[in-house]
């Protein structure tokens, strides 16, 4: 097993690589030895205007899953070396890409070593066991349904989230309580009189009548918190829901509603609602998969003049 073998499936683009070089290096060597000067990188684009005419870079490059400018550097090459003739098409900054005479030529005398070439080809595909053919183009497919940046993006996000701690209040946490709602309320809206007396002392006006405090941690830094704000005997509000905007999509909202709506339990309530406003439409609908159902109206006497949304826990 050699280095790159060793290397499992992060070394598969080398590996491809490699073993594209090779097939190159065999076939040039093929076309060299019964006397065409094809060479097998061209092969694509000569045999792709061979089948269907004249084509634009762009479209060729689109027929290849080539860059525009790969196919452009190319069809300049093989312009110069007498195997392309190009025009104008409608558009007449387009660059319209014809086979020469002597392409023709060449490309009908090499068919009859395309035909052996892909007998051998398809012998030792065979012989590997694996329909090698078909599993290319289940990768090309899959890369192109979810491109491979966005995939390890996404489950580094997950693996994050799984190591999220969630906390109770603690005096040394206070800072971030206000720092993460004044976030998403100086972006939509503004820092209404009632946030700025509820953040600046969250307990006298949470903790103090009996409510709690969820704060997100990861490490040493606090992505979100989430309060349970009493209001009446029994009846509490799921309030100050916050989440810093980059590590938002990831289910840390929801791992810190369900650690609110676990402590209302707790506490023995018998309504829990909240309020908030028709424009966080993925906040909203974040509390209806997790069971508060929206009222006709808004709540009456609401401290907020942003509230056009009252929501109550059906659990």
């Amino acid at each position: 097993m050699n280095f790159l073998e060793s290397q499992g499936a992060l070394a598969l683009a080398s590996r491809l690589k490699s073993l594209s070089d090779r097939c190159f290096d065999a076939v040039d060597q093929i076309y060299r030895e019964h006397g065409t000067e094809l060479q097998s990188r061209w092969f694509p684009l000569l045999r792709l205007l061979q089948e269907q005419g004249p084509q634009t870079v762009g479209d060729a490059a689109r027929a290849l899953a080539q860059t525009h400018s790969a196919v452009s550097q190319l069809a300049t090459k093989l312009v110069r070396a007498g195997w392309l003739h190009e025009g104008s098409g409608s558009d007449r900054r387009q660059r319209v890409l014809a086979l020469t005479e002597k392409a023709e030529t060449q490309l009908n005398a090499a068919r009859p070593l395309w035909q052996v070439l892909q007998g051998s080809v398809e012998a030792r595909i065979a012989a590997s066991g694996v329909d090698l053919l078909q599993a290319l183009s289940t990768i090309e497919a899959g890369l192109s349904a979810q491109p491979l940046p966005a995939e390890v993006a996404g489950r580094l996000g997950r693996e994050e989230v799984n190591a999220v701690r969630i906390v109770p209040f603690a005096p040394a946490l206070r800072e971030h309580f206000y720092r993460l709602n004044a976030e998403w309320l100086s972006k939509y809206y503004r820092i209404e009189p009632i946030d700025h007396a509820v953040l600046s002392d969250p307990e006298k006006h949470i903790l103090a009548p009996g409510g709690a405090i969820f704060f997100a941690v990861l490490g040493d830094e606090v992505l979100g918190t989430c309060a349970l704000m009493p209001e009446a005997p029994g009846v509490f509000e799921l309030t100050k829901m916050a989440v810093t905007e980059r590590r938002q999509g990831l289910g840390i909202g929801r791992r810190l509603l369900q650690a609110t709506i676990e402590e209302f339990r707790r506490l023995g309530g018998r309504e829990l609602f909240l309020e908030s406003q028709r424009r966080l439409q993925a906040a909203l609908k974040l509390y209806e998969r997790m069971g508060f159902e929206m009222q006709p109206g808004t709540k009456p006497g609401s401290h907020y003049q942003r509230a056009d949304v009252y929501m109550i826990y059906r659990g």
